[in-house]
């Protein structure tokens, strides 16, 4: 019988906890926690379900030290045990993509024949006209730190740290690793177990100063 992974970290600490580690030791993730935290944060959710987000795993030291040439020489992309490359798809409006996505959705029990007529004819107007974003690319990275959220957060329920970078050359990265012209670098995202000391808190600014209610520039009553 499999035993299945439980986190040591609720949400609300997981959120409050997280950091972003400039260290990381050597020590590597157990490859059942990284699985589940990759399954966990691909349960994010994505406009249409169409799930544009790509990740490469970067373990290898060879290829680690190749990122790192790409990042400004930073020392987490080879302290890390693991990064995240973290990409967008910008051909997931695509009739062949948008069907594959409608037979996943019939797999799960989800998709009706009326939805999935909904779908193939919705989303190639909505990315033509694009409504709500400048460009594919802006779609897409949006979908992706989505994702990239919910990674970290399931990592840090795991007790296992990170740091979202977005310091390195897209075209270079793309160059190094074999990243084809429709998929666009959004962030990297080392993971592993940080070293002391870990960056401190930073605080963040108020709800009254960030939070409207219901026009811009309206108070907040929290």
């Amino acid at each position: 019988m499999t035993t299945e992974l439980q986190p040591g970290l609720g949400i609300k600490a997981a959120i409050e906890q997280r950091r972003a580690a400039r260290t990381f030791g050597p020590d590597p993730i157990p490859q059942a926690t990284l699985t589940e935290i990759l399954r966990l944060g691909l349960r994010a959710p994505s406009g249409f379900n169409l799930q544009p987000r790509r990740f490469i795993l970067v373990q290898d030291s060879g290829n680690q030290a190749k990122l790192r040439a790409c990042a400004f020489d930073q020392s987490q992309i080879t302290d890390a045990p693991v990064v995240l490359i973290c990409c967008g798809d910008r051909q997931v409006h695509e009739p062949k993509y948008i069907e594959s996505m409608i037979d996943l959705g019939s797999s799960t029990g989800a998709m009706t024949a009326e939805y999935a007529d909904y779908l193939r004819s919705s989303i190639p107007g909505f990315f033509a006209n694009k409504p709500s974003f400048t460009s594919m690319e802006a779609w897409t990275n949006r979908h992706v730190m989505i994702a990239v959220a919910h990674v970290m957060l399931a990592a840090k329920s795991f007790g296992v740290d990170s740091c979202p970078m977005e310091g390195f050359n897209a075209s270079q990265v793309k160059s190094a690793f074999n990243i084809p012209e429709t998929i666009d670098v959004c962030c990297l995202l080392p993971l592993g177990y940080a070293t002391d000391p870990i960056k401190p808190y930073g605080g963040r600014f108020s709800l009254e100063q960030v939070c409207y209610g219901e026009t811009f520039g309206q108070t907040f009553e929290s």
